[in-house]
């Protein structure tokens, strides 16, 4: 089989080669589907950056999720068949025509779905669902703040979060504000024009304090210096700082990603520093007297450590697509020699949704 190699940290165009290599055999509990599509996902950039600790070393295989036709099943797999259709989750080795996976981090899509659709519902998919639906439970007039809400996750949080029936506010570019109001962002932010904290503490403000489809209770009135209930973060640093300023007591923020330390085509060897500075330094005695919360996800060491999870959420999320609550957004679909274009495209943060391969 082909796979796409990690084999230099930095640029795309130096940092990739497809090279020949086994088709994986499935071990106990594991299954081996032949790839149709992969997706490409924010961490991806990071990890060809060098800066995500738990990738393997070079040469590697990224890749965390993929859509495609089961190849082979190891022992003990019984929800699987040989030539299912099926999207999946990866602890890396994706970007190759053949992947490897626990059976638990696989399920079956429905026949309609085409395999770029499925692809979404892979990594960003569960990561939305998680967040939404396991981290934190939302409810209906909640205040929601989702960053980066027009890529691959943020919009499904806006799906979910409006299905809830939320008052959502969305950060995301200038190009991308006729796609937040699209899929129902209540007020969408231009971070490349606007600053965030200052937009939302401004509307607040003027918001009707007697609908209450927007608001829960007159209590905000008096509170409206803070004004969200919920936040999702996947920028982090100062963006992450700033957003939980703006929690309101009982508010929590959901932090699943760390896009902040990747600036343009540079990697500065103290991005890291400079985004833990940026974070900032929180007391639990802090988090107590004020009622807020910090909720961390890594979905990886969820699919380590706790992976009917992952089969939680990935059913879950291939049912509400399929119910039509969500409604899943491809970017683009590249071809598998374009990998480094691919990487390019969704660094460049001009994609609105998943960034998606296909052999």
């Amino acid at each position: 089989m082909k796979a796409i190699y990690l084999i230099k940290y930095g640029n795309s165009d130096t940092a990739f080669e497809i090279k020949g290599t086994p088709i994986p055999k499935a071990g106990k509990g594991e299954v081996v589907i032949k790839v149709a599509c992969f997706g490409l996902n924010f961490a991806d950039v990071v990890a060809r950056r060098g800066l995500y600790p738990d990738a393997p070393k070079n040469p590697a295989i990224l890749g965390y999720d993929v859509a495609g036709i089961v190849h082979e099943i190891g022992a003990g797999v019984e929800n699987l068949k040989v030539g299912q259709r099926v999207t999946a989750m990866t602890r890396f080795g994706g970007y190759a025509e053949y992947a490897k996976t626990y059976d638990t981090a696989v399920a079956v899509i429905p026949a309609a779905m085409d395999f770029a659709t499925a692809t979404t519902l892979g990594a960003q998919g569960c990561t939305a669902y998680h967040c939404a639906f396991e981290t934190v439970m939302l409810h209906e007039g909640d205040r929601v703040l989702i960053h980066a809400a027009a890529g691959g996750v943020g919009a499904l949080l806006v799906q979910m979060a409006k299905h809830k029936k939320c008052f959502v506010y969305g950060t995301a570019s200038t190009s991308k504000m006729d796609y937040l109001k699209q899929i129902g962002v209540d007020v969408a932010i231009d971070y490349m024009k606007e600053d965030f904290y200052e937009v939302i503490k401004s509307s607040s403000e003027q918001l009707d304090m007697s609908n209450e489809q927007n608001i829960r209770s007159s209590t905000l009135t008096a509170q409206s210096s803070k004004p969200i209930d919920v936040v999702f973060d996947s920028l982090g640093g100062q963006t992450f700082k700033k957003s939980f300023k703006l929690l309101n007591s009982d508010g929590r923020i959901v932090t699943f990603g760390a896009a902040e330390q990747i600036n343009g085509n540079k990697t500065s060897k103290f991005s890291g520093l400079k985004l833990a500075w940026g974070f900032g330094i929180f007391s639990p005695i802090q988090l107590l007297m004020t009622s807020r919360a910090i909720i961390g996800v890594n979905m990886l060491k969820i699919a380590d450590n706790r992976p009917h999870i992952i089969n939680r959420c990935l059913n879950g999320i291939i049912q509400l697509t399929d119910a039509g609550i969500i409604t899943p957004k491809i970017a683009k679909i590249f071809t598998a020699d374009k990998i480094a274009e691919a990487h390019d495209f969704l660094e460049s943060r001009q994609s609105i949704g998943k960034v998606v391969v296909r052999w």
